[in-house]
């Protein structure tokens, strides 16, 4: 019992000590940058998808620019915005549907759009570098779907 107890507790301080690190990836003070960033002056970016293209190859972003990512879906099919490297290089303030509502999270991993859905994430970029976005549904990123999300 006490075996199966020590397991046990091993199991959950490892868990435990993943998700800090997994969390330490991630930009710690995007609340204070994304409070202090100038969104009067924000850039709107559209990425209009479809099958199996984000309409280009790369988007370029500045770091310290407040920037709000107009994703539309276009196409006939649901798509994913797969990002996790790009989400961990940027503050984010939150991701609005203008429909539904809006989620205000420190970070996210993918964002997923129906047919004739429209997402915006609204961010500031801060670690400068190059990352891959793509769709993990099916066959889409081997048909295509997939870009790069630059920070200079």
């Amino acid at each position: 019992m006490q075996r199966i107890f020590s397991i046990v507790i091993t199991g959950l301080l490892v868990s435990f000590a993943a998700a800090i690190y997994a969390a330490e990836d991630y930009i710690t003070n995007a609340g204070e940058i994304v409070k202090s960033a100038d969104w009067e002056n924000m850039e709107t970016v559209t990425v209009n998808l479809d099958e199996y293209s984000y309409g280009t190859e790369s988007f370029v972003f500045k770091v310290g620019q407040a920037y709000k990512l107009q994703l539309k879906n276009e196409g006939d099919k649901k798509h994913y915005f797969t990002a996790p490297e790009f989400y961990k290089a940027i503050a984010t303030r939150k991701v609005q549907s203008n429909k539904d509502g809006e989620i205000k999270a420190p970070y996210f991993t993918a964002l997923e759009l129906m047919v004739n859905g429209q997402l915006d994430l609204y961010f500031v970029p801060v670690t400068r570098g190059e990352y891959p976005v793509y769709c993990t549904i099916d066959d889409h990123r081997a048909e295509g779907m997939e870009g790069r999300l630059i920070i200079r």
